[in-house]
């Protein structure tokens, strides 16, 4: 047998920025199975493999690449994929994408009609995975355009059309077939009659089933579009016959019985099942549709003039100024200039109480302003709008498989073979044993085995209930990366939190300010020192003054690691820890030192406000907790969940925080690696940890737990780990999620119990395995009923995910 001949490819990489980085790597290849000569060349940033199996081995180098620190330049898209019928077909295009050299990985959705790949963009083309797909019968829609969202949507709406007119009329025609066929047999021209009855259902409206089927075997595969065909196809041609050569079974003492009627209705109910189907997957994907439909298509953008000019959507660029009006969308992301008003967020962040926008404030696309009109200068536009990252991370999550699809494909792709094969051998069994009419029973059976088997229902059990899953946390605030953080949620028995902007609101706040003797006129002058201050707990301190009117200061000193001084008519002022007022002498009344001790015990950063002589104010600033983040912690305390937090914060600030939530188990002082460590050693003892995190610092952690959950209001590295995002930085919405979880899986696992059932017992008894018994022959019309329904059942369970709470 000759081999392969050996080709070569570059992978492209980066950070491999020095020798030992390519040393680092090189031995890494060098452990990849069928690679036959390698070679990384820093200087053009990439690795020459050599192999003659690539397809198999690309996907493995990117994979030891990125385990050794490094990355590999890919590019991820997901493209709609035309002409799918059911689960086998999906399998059928993921095969051939994953065959091609360059794609390091593709996964189908059944559901969505969709498939994700990841391939290197120096070595494969989308035209070229277009015409890999075309080769196989399907097609993928690759139009670059904007509104590739809505030229899809017109495809899908005018195939549901085509589809629903050609079930009518398959239903119409095949309803005096039925009539006759049960009713008036005896008829005169009663079986000519059902053939040109039956004939168009077979060949005009149930076309697609048998072009569908030649193009699986021309590639030595089969679909369920095979078991359609083979089905209807034998009882149509046997019914022809008997038509044109009735004489050949009279001759033999045999009755020549004629099967238009159901090779007709089988087709018919067929074509029915699958417009209840792409209805019913209509139906799943509703929260992507209400996310789109969030965004306006025209804004009123005011020019360098002060004209208000009415604008399309897709022409507005960064630091254009944007008038919104009361009860309009926000189209973009951006900072409002000028104006205030209420604004509803409770489409990103799942909070109901419209939140108070002034100057310098962010808003986001999608969210709609309430009363007031304001201003605001465009930040974000396009792709790059938090509302249009939520759409391709609900779309990323829903089009992703759970690990118990896994099983699931496999099954798939081997189900077809299968129940033919089963087919086969129940005709045999009859022709051998069946007596009489062994060849008609078998025939029967043979026809009823390829019509009951249903490879549909399997395929769609998982991805449909993962998108009304997904699409429901989207609609809540929750936002799910990936199917397995879905279905892993609900199994999670530790959860680490991260204390600053996780459990507290992450940036400091006056809590309580004092003064001596009530002398307050001098606030001016903090107020005024605070403003020219860049220590980060000066803005607490602005913030609590409000609008007090300032005054002209002179001579202002930052003093590092203690505070700040300025002159106000030749007089020195100080706002600083007590260490500074000590440097200066300066005396402290025993009631405000006692009030400061109190504050100080209470893990409360304390500063004091003071003129040469005496402390005139003494202030205390802490990071409040979260209204919301004593009763989450409560609530999963109780659910038998551990909750731990670590921090870098200090031990006393840590007791406090810890005192205050109810939190059992805590640590202080803790590293970004040691909160990753912490992870490890909890997954160490068997349980299945969540970490809960807003900052950079948290970052390797996330990468490490079980499942990752990111604060909204955190960095961006952070939700970029996370395979979870709390938009509201809300904990209260980790319980949602874990029941979200329990929900999701609940309805795949019956979704795939009602799949497997149906099957395993449909089969047999199509089969004919009941007839020794109790003389009982399933009748292929309503096997035929009975497959196109098994799809639309399992849909619709995965649809009532959507009115659990």
């Amino acid at each position: 047998m000759a081999t392969l001949a050996a080709k070569s490819m570059y992978i492209p990489l980066e950070g491999v920025e020095s020798e030992h980085c390519a040393l680092i790597v090189d031995n890494g290849l060098k452990k990849v199975k069928d690679i036959e000569a390698h070679k990384i060349e820093i200087n053009n940033k990439r690795a020459v493999i050599e192999s003659s199996k690539m397809s198999a081995v690309v996907p493995e180098v990117v994979k030891t690449i990125r385990n050794l620190g490094y990355e590999v330049t890919t590019v991820k898209k997901t493209f709609p994929v035309m002409d799918m019928t059911c689960a086998a077909c999906a399998i059928s295009v993921e095969s051939i994408i994953k065959y091609l050299d360059g794609v390091v990985n593709a996964s189908v959705n059944f559901a969505t009609a969709t498939v994700s790949v990841e391939y290197l963009p120096n070595t494969v083309s989308p035209n070229e995975l277009k015409n890999a797909v075309q080769s196989i019968g399907y097609d993928l829609l690759i139009d670059n355009n904007e509104n590739v969202n809505q030229t899809l949507e017109e495809l899908q709406e005018k195939k549901f059309h085509q589809l629903k007119w050609r079930t009518i009329k398959a239903g119409l025609f095949s309803i005096p077939v039925v009539v006759i066929g049960m009713f008036f047999m005896d008829m005169p021209y009663a079986n000519y009659i059902m053939w040109v009855l039956s004939t168009p259902v077979i060949l005009w409206f149930g076309k697609d089933f048998y072009i569908n089927a030649y193009k699986q075997a021309k590639h030595r595969s089969a679909n369920m579009d095979t078991l359609v065909a083979l089905s209807t196809g034998v009882a149509y041609i046997f019914s022809v016959f008997n038509t044109l050569f009735a004489e050949f079974w009279h001759a033999r003492g045999v009755h020549a019985h004629v099967y238009f009627e159901a090779a007709a209705v089988v087709v018919a109910f067929i074509l029915l099942g699958k417009l209840l189907e792409e209805k019913a997957k209509g139906n799943t994907s509703t929260a992507i549709k209400k996310l789109m439909g969030l965004q306006p298509k025209s804004v009123t953008v005011i020019d360098s003039q002060g004209n208000h000019i009415d604008t399309s959507i897709d022409l507005i660029n960064p630091n254009d100024v944007i008038l919104v009006k009361p009860g309009e969308k926000i189209a973009v992301d951006g900072i409002v200039t000028n104006g205030n008003s209420y604004v509803d967020e409770s489409m990103l962040s799942g909070e109901p109480v419209p939140v108070l926008k002034n100057a310098n404030d962010q808003v986001f696309a999608g969210t709609i302003n309430q009363k007031g009109s304001f201003q605001f200068r465009a930040e974000k536009v396009g792709a790059e709008t938090m509302l249009a990252q939520i759409i391709k991370m609900v779309q990323d999550a829903q089009g992703s498989k759970a690990p118990v699809q896994k099983l699931v494909d496999k099954i798939a792709g081997i189900f077809v073979p299968v129940v033919i094969g089963i087919a086969l051998i129940a005709f045999g069994a009859w022709l051998i044993f069946g007596g009489d009419n062994g060849f008609t029973h078998g025939l029967l059976a043979l026809v009823t085995v390829l019509v009951i088997a249903c490879p549909c229902a399997l395929g769609l059990a998982t991805p449909t209930a993962i998108m009304v899953g997904v699409g429901k946390g989207a609609e809540k605030g929750i936002l799910i990366k990936d199917a397995e953080s879905l279905e892993l949620t609900k199994n999670v028995n530790a959860i680490v939190l991260d204390k600053t902007g996780t459990i507290t609101e992450g940036k400091p706040v006056v809590t309580d300010m004092a003064w001596l003797d009530n002398n307050v006129s001098t606030k001016g002058i903090l107020y005024s020192i605070e403003k020219q201050s860049e220590h980060p707990l000066a803005e607490a301190v602005i913030h609590y003054l409000g609008n007090v009117p300032p005054v002209e200061i002179s001579n202002f000193e930052s003093i590092t690691g203690k505070g700040a001084k300025a002159q106000l008519n030749n007089e020195a002022f100080f706002v600083g820890n007590q260490r500074l007022l000590n440097e200066q002498a300066i005396e402290i009344s025993t009631k405000l030192q006692e009030i400061g001790n109190n504050w100080s015990a209470e893990s409360k950063t304390v500063i004091w406000f003071a003129n040469s002589e005496e402390a005139l104010a003494v202030i205390a600033i802490a990071d409040k907790i979260k209204e919301s983040s004593i009763e989450a912690i409560k609530q999963l305390q109780d659910k038998g969940i551990e909750v731990y937090m670590l921090t870098g914060d200090n031990e006393s600030t840590t007791k406090t925080i810890a005192a205050q939530t109810g939190i059992r188990h805590y640590k202080a002082e803790v590293l970004p690696e040691q909160k990753a460590a912490f992870v490890k050693m909890l997954q160490n003892q068997g349980k299945v940890v969540a970490m809960v995190g807003d900052g950079i610092n948290d970052s390797a952690a996330l990468a490490q737990a079980n499942v990752s959950i990111a604060m909204g209001k955190g960095s961006d590295i952070a939700m970029d780990v996370a395979k979870m995002t709390i938009i509201s930085s809300d904990l209260n919405k980790i319980p949602m999620a874990k029941k979200l979880s329990k929900q999701t899986v609940a309805a795949i696992r019956l979704n795939l119990f009602w799949a497997f059932i149906y099957n395993i017992i449909g089969i047999p008894i199509a089969a004919g395995i009941l007839y020794p018994i109790n003389g009982f022959l399933l009748n292929p019309m309503i096997a035929g009923a009975a497959m196109a329904f098994s799809s639309v059942s399992v849909v619709g369970n995965s649809l009532l995910l959507k009115l659990k709470k």
